[in-house]
């Protein structure tokens, strides 16, 4: 029998809704980043609260639910003094001849497109713990790296 004739709607054929994916390992953010979380907690209650379309009313509780739950793992963590790399620090560093600047922030913060990279990414991960002047190995090339300054966020 053909699909036509059996279906009572087109439910079915709808894909379905998934919970947004929680990152994996621990919940480190920053004041600012838990400020953040905060902020989309409130901008989706509003939008629960106001929304009239089912589709999009499932959509915004979706996202309740992710931030809430990141709010309830969040671990704030202490300001970093800035003498060696470590989340919740600004590190100016040096590699291929190019001088870049990047914050380690928590995951809900990270916005590559405007210096916040996520603690667990690579290139915070192959700088932590090193201090200004040092070089470290990255993507497998030794001493790709240079440290040239760290200072708190």
């Amino acid at each position: 029998m053909s699909v036509a004739f059996r279906r009572d709607g087109d439910e079915e054929h709808l894909e379905p809704k998934f919970e947004v994916p929680i990152p994996p390992g621990p919940n480190r953010v920053t004041p600012a980043g838990l400020a953040l979380i905060e902020q989309r907690i409130a901008h989706f209650e509003a939008l629960a609260a106001s929304e009239t379309d089912e589709t999009a009313l499932a959509a915004a509780r979706r996202d309740l639910r992710y931030w809430k739950a990141r709010r309830a793992s969040a671990e704030v963590m202490p300001p970093a003094d800035g003498n060696i790399v470590a989340f919740g620090t600004r590190v100016t560093f040096r590699v291929g001849g190019q001088e870049r600047t990047i914050a380690i922030v928590g995951h809900d913060e990270a916005d590559t497109a405007s210096g916040k990279v996520a603690f667990t990414a690579p290139l915070p991960r192959a700088m932590m713990d090193a201090e200004a002047g040092e070089r470290v190995d990255f993507n497998g090339k030794a001493e790709a790296i240079e440290i040239v300054s760290v200072e708190p966020l």
